[in-house]
């Protein structure tokens, strides 16, 4: 039996943890899904945490860093939000892993990693908004609102609970009130709109 490469393991359990969160990623279970033995995974990890660690940086760079890359930096600060949250919305049906994620981190011993990405995401995104006008303190309290709604949905739609609307329009709509009572406001829905078309 050929030994597995590092990103083959890596691989395997991110595809388990988007599909049934960080809890599911166990050894075992990817030994057997992967026809390998334990002895290759420790070839290429230290232990459970290392390989949880390997999955997280996967997240962090495709589900925040992309993310963020994908609103553009030569943008204008509304602009680069609109482009944000369209990849927010875009990025709604892969995140399947984030939905407890928030609630076992804990005690996977990886709470670390999920608080400091969460943190690159709400600091982003205040500093678009800081950008756009606000007051550091007002851009901050409307980040924290962006990223809790994004983490919120995650959680009611695990339950299956239907929102019966598309992820796009609802971004759409938590755009609108974030960029409220400022002077991009009424270009908006034109902004939204030249987004969605790029």
């Amino acid at each position: 039996m050929a030994r597995l490469r590092r990103d083959e393991w890596v691989d395997a359990a991110y595809e388990l943890f988007q599909a049934e969160g960080l809890a599911a990623v166990r050894v075992e279970v990817l030994a057997r899904t992967l026809g390998a033995t334990k002895g290759s995974f420790y070839w290429h990890f230290t232990d459970r945490r290392d390989l949880l660690r390997a999955v997280l940086d996967r997240w962090e760079q495709s589900e925040t860093e992309g993310v963020i890359a994908a609103a553009g930096e030569d943008l204008a600060p509304v602009e680069r939000l609109a482009f944000l949250f369209r990849e927010i919305a875009r990025h709604s049906s892969l995140r399947t892993g984030e939905r407890t994620l928030y609630v076992d981190s804990p005690s996977l011993g990886v709470a670390d990693t999920v608080l400091a990405v969460t943190e690159r995401r709400v600091g982003f995104i205040a500093s678009v908004l800081s950008d756009l006008g606000f007051s550091d303190e007002e851009a901050r309290r409307r980040a924290v609102v962006v990223v809790s709604s994004v983490l919120g949905y995650q959680q009611v739609t695990a339950s299956a609970w239907e929102a019966r609307t598309d992820p796009y329009e609802l971004v759409e709509t938590l755009f609108h009130f974030v960029i409220a009572g400022t002077a991009a406001a009424s270009d908006g829905a034109e902004v939204w709109r030249r987004a969605q078309q790029a």
